[in-house]
């Protein structure tokens, strides 16, 4: 099925912004609450948000076989199951109905009036109800980075950095949509120069610019996906602060990996902008030396060019710029992730969720954490109002960006933003809760 809704010449009857992330060519999928506090699946164009429920209850998804509650639920999980075709027939028809030579909907003030909101009328939620959840280490600038500081340039990647994705199982239930605060998490730690461990609060808590692609059903257990066939099972990207706790990490780590140092939140952004309104933005991924095995090896342009950046906002202050990096700039492709998450067998469901890892890119600038921007806490990060960070302290707002730019048509992703509160204070809780009482 041809992807009508990327035509660039393409203009809607809403309003859109010259430098919107989402003009009509984008026509990414969320879940919102509506102002009569309805829940339901929609999209966005320029600073518009449009209920698909309503839209398809009005017979505008005529001739698509779209189920009737399939817009209608608190989740994209089922529309996401229906697979690629039913996601390009609903994306080209959603072009069609909002393009600016089209009067049906746009001369209906009734149905106008059921279907479209302003973004101050709705609250966003986490679009996908998300089973699984695993974070790759796909940058090879980021990875380096972090083998240097702890085991030395001669040691910077461990033997099998460069011929696998190399990944773990993260904890989905913290998952969290753009706009909810964090905690700044407690742990074990051990202090330079202690024998023995302490417990605590982080106080190293970390950022990590990373991009996330969400799946559909892709195989039955015991089935590989070939590469070639891989990215027909990915629906789409969300941009994704993966917050890491860089002291209690250390500290758990080894033998088995990341866990409370990463598991206390990931923040994502709530709109999933689809592999179709990218492909456009398609480039070529780095050069992979040596030569991968022969189940990961890709062709063609496997990445995309999309820009990211990260700032930090101390409280009632103006934010800073941090970072400026590049999806690019991922040594491994979302293919090859996908194809070597599945090679033992491993089923992938609708809804799963994986992360890219930390993106950094080949100049300090383009660095994706404050472990790598502050060289794990011996340099300072400049902030505006003559602050500094080494990490993220309390009431501090992490915000990131991503957007794609081409001969005019921009496509984005919006933001994902979460502030850092502090420790999250049990006692105290507790000790109100029976004060009520008494």
């Amino acid at each position: 099925m041809p992807n009508f809704a990327n035509n660039p010449d393409r203009t809607s009857w809403l309003h859109v912004d010259k430098n919107s992330d989402f003009p009509i060519q984008n026509i990414p999928f969320g879940v919102f609450l509506t102002r009569d506090d309805i829940i339901t699946i929609g999209t966005r164009i320029g600073d518009t948000a449009i209920d698909l429920g309503a839209l398809h209850q009005l017979g505008y998804f005529e001739g698509i076989p779209l189920t009737e509650d399939i817009f209608l639920q608190d989740t994209l999980n089922d529309f996401i199951a229906d697979g690629r075709q039913t996601w390009r027939a609903v994306r080209n028809r959603i072009a069609d109905v909002f393009d600016a030579n089209n009067n049906t909907l746009k001369n209906n003030a009734a149905h106008k009036e059921a279907v479209l909101f302003r973004l101050d009328e709705i609250e966003m939620q986490l679009p996908v109800l998300i089973g699984d959840y695993t974070d790759f280490y796909a940058s090879k600038e980021h990875a380096t980075n972090v083998g240097i500081m702890f085991r030395g340039p001669e040691n910077a990647l461990m033997p099998n950095w460069l011929h696998m994705p190399v990944g773990y199982h993260g904890r989905s239930s913290t998952i969290i949509p753009s706009g909810i605060p964090v905690h700044r998490p407690q742990g074990q730690t051990l202090p330079h120069g202690a024998e023995t461990p302490v417990f605590g609060p982080s106080k190293l808590v970390d950022f990590e610019l990373e991009m996330a692609f969400i799946t559909t059903d892709a195989n039955e257990i015991g089935e590989p996906i070939p590469i070639e066939e891989a990215e027909d099972y990915i629906f789409g990207l969300v941009l994704f602060n993966d917050w890491s706790a860089r002291d209690i990490q250390k500290w758990e780590y080894v033998p088995l990996g990341p866990f409370l140092g990463k598991n206390f939140a990931s923040s994502i952004s709530p709109w999933i902008v689809t592999l179709d309104a990218l492909e456009p933005f398609r480039t070529k991924g780095p050069e992979q030396n040596p030569k991968p095995l022969p189940y990961l090896q890709s062709s063609g342009n496997n990445s995309f060019d999309i820009n990211l950046e990260v700032a930090i906002q101390p409280n009632q202050s103006k934010e800073t710029v941090v970072s400026r990096s590049n999806f690019k700039y991922m040594y491994w492709n979302m293919a090859q992730q996908l194809t070597h998450h599945a090679v033992n067998g491993c089923r992938i469901n609708a809804g799963d969720m994986m992360g890219s890892g930390t993106i950094s890119g080949p100049d300090p600038s383009a660095y994706g954490s404050m472990l790598e921007l502050s060289w794990r806490g011996e340099k300072t990060v400049t902030l505006n109002n003559n602050q500094s960070r080494k990490f993220i302290e309390d009431y501090d707002t992490v915000i990131m960006r991503g957007h794609c730019e081409k001969k005019g048509t921009r496509i984005g992703f919006g933001e994902v933003r979460s502030q850092l509160l502090p420790v999250f204070e049990i006692l105290k809780k507790n000790t109100n809760l029976r004060s009520q009482t008494d």
